[in-house]
C-alpha cells in the first residue's frame, strides 16, 4: 500500500463557500455519518434531491438527506428512531445552507 499526502484541495471545490462543520446528533449514521464527524459543507452546490443536506429550518440547523417532489420537500434522516420532516414552505422558515460532499471520521 502506498500512502500519498496532499493538501485539502481535494475537498474543496469552491474555496470561498465551502465549510467544515462537526456533527452533533445520531440522525445520519445509516449514511456513515457519525456524531463528532466533520463534514465538508459546500454552499455553492446544487442542493438536488437525494444529496445531504445542511438545512435551516425555524432556525435549527440540521443534517439530513433532501428529498424533493412536485410542491413537496422533505428531510429524511438516516436512522429508523428519527421520522422524516416534511416541510410546510408557507409557514416555516426554511433554506438550504448548503450541501454536504464529504464527511470526515476519527480513528
Amino acid at each position: 500500500m502506498e500512502i500519498e499526502q496532499f493538501t485539502t484541495e481535494p475537498f474543496i471545490q469552491n474555496k470561498t463557500s465551502t465549510y467544515f462543520m462537526r456533527v452533533s446528533g445520531d440522525a445520519m449514521t445509516g449514511a456513515g455519518i457519525f456524531n463528532g464527524d466533520l463534514v465538508v459543507v459546500d454552499r455553492s452546490a446544487k442542493a438536488a434531491s437525494g444529496k445531504i443536506v445542511i438545512a435551516n429550518l425555524n432556525g435549527e440547523m440540521l443534517i439530513r438527506r433532501l428529498e424533493k417532489t412536485f410542491n413537496k420537500i422533505r428531510l429524511v434522516p438516516e436512522t429508523p428512531r428519527l421520522a422524516p420532516i416534511d416541510v410546510d414552505l408557507s409557514g416555516a422558515e426554511f433554506a438550504v445552507w448548503g450541501v454536504v460532499t464529504y464527511v470526515i471520521h476519527a480513528l
